[in-house]
């Protein structure tokens, strides 16, 4: 299988995978439902309009802003990948690109897109294709539901700042596009010098 091959496979299988449970979680789940997998996972359904961890910043401007910009951050991922598949690198770094390209693009088509294709999720299941749906283009709410509650308790008091607090971790929720971020990230970490080669110096005779 050649590297473009690849690439072109492992995106289009991560974003439909992508897709596919946030419509399911978004048919199937009203905000902030939850349900309990196992002690430590659970799939809880959230939304978030900003940026990662809930971060939230000027408004619809800011949301638009930010969408605009993650259009063009994968504009330039595309061109990283493509460099990237030309050269003779480890498979895995094709794939860690690739991944990271299908991230970004997963949750570009839910700022793009869902606000204009889903109605509210607020005390009800959402529908695919409303009549009313809850917002406009380019201003829809990115779906998580991946919830990993592996310890809870209280912290101990010699800990600087949240000593003596409850406490949980792993506490933010995330989907699938922000775990494929992730395991991009630390896949061209691992094989960052297959990534990342250091050009070499011609000696000067």
């Amino acid at each position: 299988m050649s590297k473009k091959t690849l690439a072109i496979i492992t995106i289009l299988i991560a974003i439909v995978l992508d897709q596919v449970i946030k419509i399911y979680v978004k048919t199937n789940f009203s905000l902030n439902e939850s349900v309990e997998v196992f002690s430590w996972f659970q799939i809880h359904f959230t939304e978030n309009n900003g940026m990662a961890m809930g971060i939230e910043f000027g408004g619809k401007a800011g949301k638009l802003f930010l969408t605009l910009f993650r259009i063009v951050a994968v504009a330039g991922i595309v061109y990283w990948l493509a460099g990237t598949v030309k050269r003779k690198v480890h498979n895995a770094v094709v794939v860690a690109i690739a991944l990271i390209l299908a991230g970004a693009v997963g949750n570009i088509i839910d700022s793009v897109f869902y606000g204009v294709i889903f109605d509210d999720s607020y005390h009800k299941v959402a529908t695919l294709f409303a009549d009313q749906p809850y917002g406009t283009l380019f201003h829809g709410k990115v779906v998580d539901m991946f919830y990993f509650p592996i310890w809870q308790g209280v912290l101990p008091e010699w800990i600087p700042f949240k000593g003596g607090e409850q406490y949980t971790f792993f506490q933010y929720i995330f989907n699938p596009a922000d775990a494929y971020i992730t395991i991009g990230v630390v896949l061209l970490f691992i094989f960052s010098k297959q990534a990342f080669p250091k050009e070499e110096k011609k000696e000067i005779a």
